[in-house]
């Protein structure tokens, strides 16, 4: 899980980096997904330490439901594109799509390593 949480942190730095260079720079709001990013790292390298992997990791999965429950927001956005209506801003809605969806798979992932983790007495 370590290695998949170092994943997401890079892959929504850069998609928080694109997002702020494809906006002309005009928003630090298109950062948010390097911010979240960032602590994804963190959490990442803290879990390659056995002591404290329990713990990162379930503070990576709180950090995955706070940047989809954030990120949802994109979802009507998204379907509106999908139906061809025209949207203010639809980098940031792309982004916000992007993030949601990582964060979502992040979770899901999550929730299955711990229930491994338990059935095989990992606890």
């Amino acid at each position: 899980m370590q290695n998949l949480t170092l994943s997401l942190g890079i892959l929504l730095t850069i998609l928080g980096l694109a997002s702020y260079l494809g906006t002309g720079q005009e928003s630090i709001t298109a950062l948010i997904p390097s911010f979240f990013g960032a602590v994804f790292i963190i959490l990442g390298i803290i879990a390659r330490n056995e002591k404290f992997r329990k713990h990162a990791m379930h503070g990576a999965a709180g950090l995955a439901l706070l940047g989809a429950l954030g990120s949802a927001r994109g979802i009507p956005g998204i379907i509106e594109i999908i139906q061809g209506a025209e949207v203010a801003r639809p980098l940031a809605i792309y982004a916000q799509t992007a993030m949601f969806l990582m964060c979502l798979v992040f979770i899901f992932k999550a929730v299955q390593s711990f229930r491994e983790a338990r059935k095989n007495g990992d606890v």
